[in-house]
């Protein structure tokens, strides 16, 4: 039965790109596979036509985002998943079907996220999920430890999008991912607003994908990454949490700032951090902010009690 649609974006990606769609073709579940090509200047949508005409393509003139580029993919398809993963990866056979096993095990799964392995050194873990703290930071979880430490499942506070799987109606609850953010941190935001409406995500240590990493953005560290991370930073807590939480939270997410700030300034990129979040308080205007429920309420003390735990995880271990 063929119940998941695997969504790729891509922009500049050829080099990665054969890798990446036989593993896809050799997965042990049937599925659909979208491309967003987001306006790519190194011939991948011609690559992509002549040996992958099973594929849906889908072309955009310009670079739309990562996030515009998803949604596209998401409104595409005709599943009740999608599999979301990222055009530097390759995957094990039986990924997909690992990540569909998980999900149905409990309805209020709203996304899984896979066991993301270092492509150049496949005895360390890349990502496990992500983490969300009160200081307003992200952490990956489990990031270039030893891949033994990460072989149990458990609960994380946002399914990473590089490699995920969602359950889609609860898109329409929710709605979809933020295109406000360009890239970086649309699928924490996305699962942070899953949480509000009582759902979770979790971690399928069975679902393998080895991952190069910022191959398109190029580096962990860069003029293009830093200022929009910074950016969205500011969007993330203003956007889902209530003025009472973001209140409370304000000083500590003012303290995570300044921790950043000093951090980027030892590596050169103070400047640019900076610009990024001003940009973010600047342009508040075009968020839309989660509206509070009243019957949401206990969801919003649960998610207090994980950015704060997490923190306190992140300090000391």
């Amino acid at each position: 039965m063929m119940n998941i649609t695997v969504i790729i974006p891509n922009y500049n990606g050829k080099q990665y790109l054969k890798t990446c769609f036989e593993s896809v073709r050799m997965q042990n579940h049937l599925h659909q596979v979208i491309v967003v090509d987001n306006g790519s200047s190194d011939g991948s949508v011609d690559f992509i036509r002549e040996n992958y005409p099973d594929f849906t393509l889908l072309e955009n003139e310009k670079n739309l985002g990562f996030a515009a580029a998803v949604n596209q993919g998401v409104k595409a398809s005709r599943t009740d998943y999608f599999f979301l993963l990222n055009n530097d990866v390759e995957l094990e056979h039986n990924c997909t079907s690992n990540l569909l096993e998980c999900i149905e095990t409990d309805e209020k799964i709203f996304a899984v996220s896979s066991r993301m392995v270092q492509y150049q050194d496949r005895g360390k873990m890349d990502d496990a999920g992500d983490e969300y703290t009160i200081l307003g930071w992200t952490r990956r979880v489990g990031y270039d430890k030893p891949t033994e430490k990460y072989n149990e499942p458990q609960e994380v506070f946002s399914a990473c999008g590089g490699a995920s799987l969602y359950r889609k109606k609860v898109l329409r609850d929710i709605g979809y991912f933020d295109e406000n953010f360009f890239t970086y941190l649309e699928d924490v935001d996305l699962s942070y607003r899953a949480r509000i409406y009582g759902y979770k995500c979790v971690y399928c240590p069975g679902a393998v994908v080895y991952h190069v990493g910022s191959a398109t953005s190029g580096g962990r560290y860069n003029q293009f990454k830093i200022p929009l991370s910074a950016r969205n930073n500011v969007y993330l807590p203003y956007k889902n949490m209530p003025w009472p939480q973001l209140m409370v939270n304000m000083i500590f997410l003012l303290m995570g700032f300044f921790i950043k700030y000093l951090f980027f300034l030892r590596q050169g990129y103070g400047k640019l951090y900076l610009q990024g979040l001003n940009e973010g308080v600047h342009s508040l205007n075009v968020i839309r902010r989660v509206k509070f429920k009243r019957k949401h309420w206990k969801n919003y003390f649960k998610i207090e009690w994980l950015l704060i735990k997490n923190t306190l995880l992140f300090i000391f271990f």
